[in-house]
Protein backbone atom coordinates (compact mmCIF):
# COMPACT_ATOMS: atom_id res chain seq x y z
CA UNK A 1 0.00 0.00 0.00
CA UNK A 2 1.60 3.76 -0.69
CA UNK A 3 2.36 5.42 2.37
CA UNK A 4 0.19 8.16 4.37
CA UNK A 5 2.24 10.93 4.46
CA UNK A 6 0.09 12.08 7.82
CA UNK A 7 -0.26 8.31 9.63
CA UNK A 8 1.23 9.10 13.02
CA UNK A 9 3.51 6.12 12.61
CA UNK A 10 4.92 7.34 8.83
CA UNK A 11 3.76 4.12 7.18
CA UNK A 12 1.12 2.38 5.56
CA UNK A 13 -2.62 3.15 6.55
CA UNK A 14 -3.57 -0.40 7.56
CA UNK A 15 -3.65 -1.57 11.20
CA UNK A 16 -5.67 -3.98 13.47
CA UNK A 17 -6.86 -3.56 16.48
CA UNK A 18 -6.98 -5.93 19.12
CA UNK A 19 -7.91 -6.09 23.20
CA UNK A 20 -5.91 -7.87 24.88
CA UNK A 21 -6.06 -9.13 28.27
CA UNK A 22 -4.64 -11.95 28.53
CA UNK A 23 -1.30 -13.78 27.31
CA UNK A 24 -1.27 -13.05 23.32
CA UNK A 25 -1.91 -16.37 21.58
CA UNK A 26 -4.82 -17.13 19.45
CA UNK A 27 -5.59 -14.59 17.42
CA UNK A 28 -2.63 -12.80 18.93
CA UNK A 29 0.24 -14.37 17.32
CA UNK A 30 -1.56 -15.59 13.92
CA UNK A 31 -0.61 -13.80 11.01
CA UNK A 32 -2.95 -11.92 9.24
CA UNK A 33 -4.44 -12.61 6.00
CA UNK A 34 -3.66 -9.23 4.80
CA UNK A 35 -0.31 -9.09 6.42
CA UNK A 36 -1.25 -5.61 8.07
CA UNK A 37 1.64 -3.17 8.95
CA UNK A 38 0.40 -2.20 12.35
CA UNK A 39 -1.43 -3.52 15.56
CA UNK A 40 -2.41 -1.49 18.62
CA UNK A 41 -2.70 -3.64 21.77
CA UNK A 42 -5.27 -2.30 24.33
CA UNK A 43 -4.23 -3.57 27.84
CA UNK A 44 -5.82 -4.53 30.75
CA UNK A 45 -9.15 -5.87 31.53
CA UNK A 46 -12.99 -5.13 32.51
CA UNK A 47 -12.34 -5.18 35.98
CA UNK A 48 -8.30 -5.68 36.34
CA UNK A 49 -5.10 -3.40 35.38
CA UNK A 50 -3.14 -6.60 33.81
CA UNK A 51 0.54 -5.70 34.63
CA UNK A 52 -0.61 -4.76 37.87
CA UNK A 53 -0.25 -6.42 41.16
CA UNK A 54 -3.94 -7.23 42.29
CA UNK A 55 -3.12 -5.82 46.16
CA UNK A 56 -1.20 -3.44 45.09
CA UNK A 57 -1.49 -0.89 42.19
CA UNK A 58 2.41 0.16 42.11
CA UNK A 59 4.15 -2.82 42.00
CA UNK A 60 4.00 -4.38 38.38
CA UNK A 61 4.32 -7.83 37.77
CA UNK A 62 7.32 -8.69 35.37
CA UNK A 63 5.63 -12.22 34.54
CA UNK A 64 2.67 -10.05 32.67
CA UNK A 65 5.29 -7.31 31.39
CA UNK A 66 6.90 -10.11 29.63
CA UNK A 67 3.92 -10.60 27.48
CA UNK A 68 3.66 -7.09 26.83
CA UNK A 69 7.43 -7.76 25.66
CA UNK A 70 6.42 -10.82 23.52
CA UNK A 71 3.98 -8.69 21.43
CA UNK A 72 6.23 -6.27 20.68
CA UNK A 73 8.68 -8.06 19.66
CA UNK A 74 6.68 -10.39 17.38
CA UNK A 75 5.70 -7.21 15.81
CA UNK A 76 9.05 -5.96 15.13
CA UNK A 77 9.74 -9.62 13.78
CA UNK A 78 7.33 -9.39 11.18
CA UNK A 79 7.71 -5.37 10.46
CA UNK A 80 3.99 -4.76 12.39
CA UNK A 81 3.74 -1.34 14.33
CA UNK A 82 2.50 -1.75 17.61
CA UNK A 83 0.69 0.94 19.46
CA UNK A 84 0.63 0.51 23.10
CA UNK A 85 -3.08 1.13 25.07
CA UNK A 86 -3.50 1.62 28.49
CA UNK A 87 -7.62 0.58 28.21
CA UNK A 88 -7.72 0.31 31.74
CA UNK A 89 -5.28 2.70 33.17
CA UNK A 90 -4.92 3.68 37.08
CA UNK A 91 -7.72 6.04 37.38
CA UNK A 92 -9.56 5.37 34.37
CA UNK A 93 -11.62 2.94 31.60
CA UNK A 94 -14.09 3.45 29.37
CA UNK A 95 -15.34 -0.42 30.44
CA UNK A 96 -17.07 -1.16 33.60
CA UNK A 97 -16.63 -1.06 36.22
CA UNK A 98 -14.99 2.32 36.50
CA UNK A 99 -11.64 3.23 38.87
CA UNK A 100 -12.23 3.50 42.34
CA UNK A 101 -10.34 6.78 41.64
CA UNK A 102 -10.60 9.74 38.92
CA UNK A 103 -7.12 10.05 36.76
CA UNK A 104 -8.19 13.20 36.16
CA UNK A 105 -9.27 14.72 39.35
CA UNK A 106 -7.23 12.40 41.98
CA UNK A 107 -3.04 13.48 42.48
CA UNK A 108 -2.58 9.54 43.82
CA UNK A 109 -3.90 8.02 39.98
CA UNK A 110 -1.99 10.70 38.51
CA UNK A 111 1.04 9.48 39.96
CA UNK A 112 0.58 5.79 39.67
CA UNK A 113 -0.48 6.19 35.73
CA UNK A 114 2.64 8.40 35.33
CA UNK A 115 4.49 5.72 37.09
CA UNK A 116 3.28 2.85 34.57
CA UNK A 117 3.89 5.17 31.44
CA UNK A 118 7.32 6.06 32.52
CA UNK A 119 8.44 2.46 33.21
CA UNK A 120 6.95 1.40 29.66
CA UNK A 121 9.01 3.90 28.54
CA UNK A 122 12.14 3.19 29.81
CA UNK A 123 11.00 -0.41 28.97
CA UNK A 124 11.08 0.67 25.29
CA UNK A 125 13.50 2.96 25.39
CA UNK A 126 16.01 2.71 22.34
CA UNK A 127 13.16 0.82 20.31
CA UNK A 128 12.12 3.41 17.55
CA UNK A 129 9.08 5.27 17.22
CA UNK A 130 8.60 3.41 13.54
CA UNK A 131 7.98 0.79 15.55
CA UNK A 132 6.55 1.11 18.66
CA UNK A 133 3.91 4.48 20.01
CA UNK A 134 1.68 4.98 23.07
CA UNK A 135 -1.87 5.53 23.43
CA UNK A 136 -2.25 7.08 27.21
CA UNK A 137 -5.99 6.88 27.55
CA UNK A 138 -8.90 4.95 25.33
CA UNK A 139 -11.43 7.12 24.65
CA UNK A 140 -11.43 9.39 27.25
CA UNK A 141 -15.06 10.62 28.87
CA UNK A 142 -16.73 12.60 30.55
CA UNK A 143 -13.86 14.83 31.08
CA UNK A 144 -13.14 18.98 30.40
CA UNK A 145 -10.43 20.21 28.42
CA UNK A 146 -8.76 21.37 31.28
CA UNK A 147 -8.47 18.21 33.32
CA UNK A 148 -7.56 15.89 30.23
CA UNK A 149 -4.52 18.51 28.87
CA UNK A 150 -3.38 18.81 32.69
CA UNK A 151 -3.72 14.74 32.89
CA UNK A 152 -1.87 14.14 29.05
CA UNK A 153 0.77 16.66 29.96
CA UNK A 154 1.89 14.71 33.17
CA UNK A 155 2.04 11.70 31.53
CA UNK A 156 3.71 13.01 28.70
CA UNK A 157 6.51 13.82 30.60
CA UNK A 158 6.90 10.67 32.35
CA UNK A 159 7.41 9.23 29.04
CA UNK A 160 10.03 12.07 27.88
CA UNK A 161 11.59 11.68 30.81
CA UNK A 162 12.83 8.24 29.34
CA UNK A 163 12.45 8.45 25.92
CA UNK A 164 12.44 11.96 24.53
CA UNK A 165 11.51 10.73 21.45
CA UNK A 166 8.79 8.62 21.75
CA UNK A 167 5.57 8.72 19.33
CA UNK A 168 1.95 9.46 22.03
CA UNK A 169 -0.85 9.36 19.94
CA UNK A 170 -3.84 10.78 22.39
CA UNK A 171 -7.47 10.17 21.90
CA UNK A 172 -10.12 13.01 21.46
CA UNK A 173 -12.32 13.50 24.37
CA UNK A 174 -16.04 12.43 24.22
CA UNK A 175 -14.74 8.52 23.40
CA UNK A 176 -12.49 9.90 20.87
CA UNK A 177 -15.02 11.71 18.89
CA UNK A 178 -14.44 15.69 20.28
CA UNK A 179 -10.68 17.03 18.30
CA UNK A 180 -8.52 17.32 21.59
CA UNK A 181 -7.04 21.13 20.22
CA UNK A 182 -6.43 21.65 24.16
CA UNK A 183 -3.42 19.37 23.60
CA UNK A 184 -1.69 21.66 20.66
CA UNK A 185 1.79 22.60 21.73
CA UNK A 186 2.23 19.41 24.00
CA UNK A 187 4.51 17.02 20.96
CA UNK A 188 1.44 14.36 20.68
CA UNK A 189 -0.65 13.04 17.90
CA UNK A 190 -4.50 12.30 17.86
CA UNK A 191 -7.14 9.81 17.33
CA UNK A 192 -10.13 10.13 16.48
CA UNK A 193 -12.84 7.22 15.61
CA UNK A 194 -15.08 5.70 12.86
CA UNK A 195 -18.30 4.93 14.70
CA UNK A 196 -20.69 7.60 12.77
CA UNK A 197 -23.68 6.95 12.61
CA UNK A 198 -23.47 5.40 15.68
CA UNK A 199 -27.39 3.71 14.76
CA UNK A 200 -25.22 2.27 11.40
CA UNK A 201 -22.23 0.69 13.64
CA UNK A 202 -23.95 -0.04 16.80
CA UNK A 203 -26.88 -1.54 15.40
CA UNK A 204 -28.02 -4.65 17.63
CA UNK A 205 -24.73 -4.22 20.00
CA UNK A 206 -25.78 -5.74 23.40
CA UNK A 207 -24.04 -3.51 25.15
CA UNK A 208 -25.75 -0.34 24.22
CA UNK A 209 -28.58 0.08 26.04
CA UNK A 210 -31.89 0.14 23.34
CA UNK A 211 -29.42 -0.90 20.53
CA UNK A 212 -31.95 -3.84 19.58
CA UNK A 213 -35.15 -1.29 19.59
CA UNK A 214 -33.14 0.65 16.64
CA UNK A 215 -34.93 0.11 13.11
CA UNK A 216 -32.55 -2.36 11.30
CA UNK A 217 -30.15 0.61 9.29
CA UNK A 218 -29.69 1.12 5.83
CA UNK A 219 -26.92 3.15 3.62
CA UNK A 220 -26.83 6.27 3.06
CA UNK A 221 -28.63 6.14 6.36
CA UNK A 222 -31.51 8.91 7.14
CA UNK A 223 -32.49 9.92 10.30
CA UNK A 224 -34.68 12.54 10.98
CA UNK A 225 -34.51 15.52 8.21
CA UNK A 226 -30.45 14.33 7.85
CA UNK A 227 -29.13 12.11 6.07
CA UNK A 228 -25.70 9.83 6.44
CA UNK A 229 -23.50 9.70 3.60
CA UNK A 230 -20.00 10.36 1.66
CA UNK A 231 -20.81 14.13 1.84
CA UNK A 232 -21.90 14.03 5.69
CA UNK A 233 -19.00 11.71 6.58
CA UNK A 234 -16.57 14.16 4.81
CA UNK A 235 -18.54 17.20 6.40
CA UNK A 236 -18.85 15.99 10.22
CA UNK A 237 -15.67 13.48 10.31
CA UNK A 238 -13.25 14.72 8.79
CA UNK A 239 -13.00 18.93 8.73
CA UNK A 240 -12.67 19.56 12.52
CA UNK A 241 -9.95 17.29 12.52
CA UNK A 242 -8.82 18.85 9.38
CA UNK A 243 -8.36 22.00 11.39
CA UNK A 244 -6.46 20.12 14.22
CA UNK A 245 -4.28 19.00 11.45
CA UNK A 246 -3.67 22.33 10.69
CA UNK A 247 -2.24 23.32 13.90
CA UNK A 248 0.61 20.66 13.75
CA UNK A 249 -1.13 17.91 15.12
CA UNK A 250 -1.01 14.63 13.07
CA UNK A 251 -4.03 12.78 12.68
CA UNK A 252 -5.41 8.82 12.29
CA UNK A 253 -8.28 6.67 13.08
CA UNK A 254 -7.66 5.13 16.05
CA UNK A 255 -10.96 2.73 15.54
CA UNK A 256 -13.63 1.93 13.22
CA UNK A 257 -16.02 -0.80 12.43
CA UNK A 258 -19.33 -1.78 12.87
CA UNK A 259 -21.30 -4.45 14.73
CA UNK A 260 -22.10 -7.81 13.22
CA UNK A 261 -25.73 -7.02 13.80
CA UNK A 262 -25.50 -4.22 10.81
CA UNK A 263 -26.42 -6.22 7.41
CA UNK A 264 -23.05 -7.46 5.53
CA UNK A 265 -24.64 -5.16 2.52
CA UNK A 266 -24.76 -1.60 4.49
CA UNK A 267 -21.50 -2.19 6.52
CA UNK A 268 -19.36 -2.41 2.84
CA UNK A 269 -20.38 0.76 1.27
CA UNK A 270 -20.42 2.79 4.62
CA UNK A 271 -16.98 1.20 4.77
CA UNK A 272 -16.28 2.14 1.38
CA UNK A 273 -17.13 5.80 1.72
CA UNK A 274 -15.21 5.97 5.32
CA UNK A 275 -11.96 4.34 3.42
CA UNK A 276 -12.24 6.80 0.78
CA UNK A 277 -12.64 9.97 2.50
CA UNK A 278 -9.60 9.20 5.19
CA UNK A 279 -6.99 8.20 2.28
CA UNK A 280 -7.85 11.59 0.79
CA UNK A 281 -6.85 13.29 4.02
CA UNK A 282 -3.64 10.94 4.05
CA UNK A 283 -5.19 9.72 7.78
CA UNK A 284 -4.18 6.18 8.80
CA UNK A 285 -6.52 3.88 10.36
CA UNK A 286 -6.99 1.11 12.34
CA UNK A 287 -10.02 -1.68 12.20
CA UNK A 288 -11.77 -2.96 15.52
CA UNK A 289 -11.44 -5.18 15.64
CA UNK A 290 -9.15 -7.89 13.61
CA UNK A 291 -10.96 -10.89 15.01
CA UNK A 292 -14.59 -11.05 16.49
CA UNK A 293 -17.90 -8.92 16.02
CA UNK A 294 -16.59 -6.04 13.99
CA UNK A 295 -13.91 -7.82 12.24
CA UNK A 296 -12.93 -9.76 9.71
CA UNK A 297 -12.16 -13.09 11.53
CA UNK A 298 -14.79 -15.04 13.47
CA UNK A 299 -17.14 -12.28 13.09
CA UNK A 300 -20.15 -14.40 13.50
CA UNK A 301 -22.23 -12.86 10.74
CA UNK A 302 -25.66 -14.33 9.60
CA UNK A 303 -25.40 -12.63 6.33
CA UNK A 304 -21.79 -13.79 5.16
CA UNK A 305 -20.45 -16.56 3.35
CA UNK A 306 -17.35 -17.29 4.96
CA UNK A 307 -14.04 -18.46 3.95
CA UNK A 308 -12.11 -21.18 6.06
CA UNK A 309 -9.01 -19.67 6.87
CA UNK A 310 -6.55 -21.85 9.54
CA UNK A 311 -9.55 -22.75 11.27
CA UNK A 312 -11.09 -19.35 11.20
CA UNK A 313 -14.01 -17.97 9.14
CA UNK A 314 -12.90 -15.32 6.83
CA UNK A 315 -15.08 -12.55 5.68
CA UNK A 316 -13.46 -12.39 2.13
CA UNK A 317 -15.24 -9.47 0.99
CA UNK A 318 -14.43 -6.77 3.88
CA UNK A 319 -10.72 -8.26 3.35
CA UNK A 320 -10.46 -7.21 0.41
CA UNK A 321 -11.99 -4.31 0.67
CA UNK A 322 -9.87 -3.17 3.63
CA UNK A 323 -6.80 -3.77 1.20
CA UNK A 324 -8.17 -1.88 -2.27
CA UNK A 325 -7.65 1.14 0.34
Amino acid sequence: MPRRRNCPNGGDSTCWKCSWPTRPGGSGRRTSPSSPNSASISSGSRSTIAWTDRQDWIKLREDRLAWVDEAVALGRKHGIHVQLNFHRAPGYTVARPPEAKSVWADADAQDVCARHWGRFAERYRGVPSREVSFNPFNEPAKVEAGPYKATVARMVAAIREHDKDRLIVCDGRDWGTRPPTELVGLGVAAATRGYAPFHLTHYGANWVEGADRWPKPTYPLKENRSTWDKETIHQDQIGPWKELEGRGVGVMVGEFGAFNRTPHGVVLPWMRDCLAAWKAAGWGWALWNFRGGFGILDSDRADVSYETWRGHKLDRAMLELLQSA
